[in-house]
């Protein structure tokens, strides 16, 4: 399976999230130099983890964004379930109107059920269980911080 490209910005950005020391706030320029993701992709996806309540997000000067609690246990899965909303997983639709096979279609069902699959197999995988030391030295490095992992 594959993921769409905001719900790898929005995972990374967890990553980097969960690895920041306990009760930093990150920017979201800060998150998208981390991520190696221009800024107004980055700034999407923390936008919609605030919505979904995994991150928790303060304003002005010296504001920025900090996982909490339920983003702590937040899975993968469930994760990408809330951010990868792409409707049809074989993308039958095309711009000139639906595939012919569409109505009845198996296939389309049965790609839905592989996705579920996948997504249940990430729902053993918390985000904040992702990030090691090794991997965020360098990446926090880039943005002068040290990583909490």
């Amino acid at each position: 399976m594959k993921i769409n490209a905001f719900a790898d910005v929005s995972l990374r950005a967890m990553m980097v999230l969960s690895a920041a020391p306990e009760g930093s706030l990150l920017t979201t320029q800060n998150i998208a130099d981390a991520v190696g993701t221009p800024y107004n992709h980055v700034s999407k996806a923390v936008a919609r983890l605030r919505e979904l309540g995994v991150i928790d997000v303060e304003r002005g000067r010296n504001g920025g964004s900090r996982i909490n609690a339920n983003g702590r246990r937040a899975t993968v899965g469930g994760l990408l379930r809330s951010i990868d909303n792409r409707r049809d997983p074989a993308e039958c639709e095309s711009p000139n109107g639906d595939c012919p096979l569409i109505a009845e279609c198996r296939l389309r069902v049965a790609l839905a059920r592989a996705r579920e699959a996948f997504y249940r197999e990430l729902d053993g995988v918390t985000v904040s269980e992702l990030p090691t030391s090794r991997q965020m030295t360098p990446v926090f490095s880039t943005i002068a911080m040290l990583p909490g992992v």
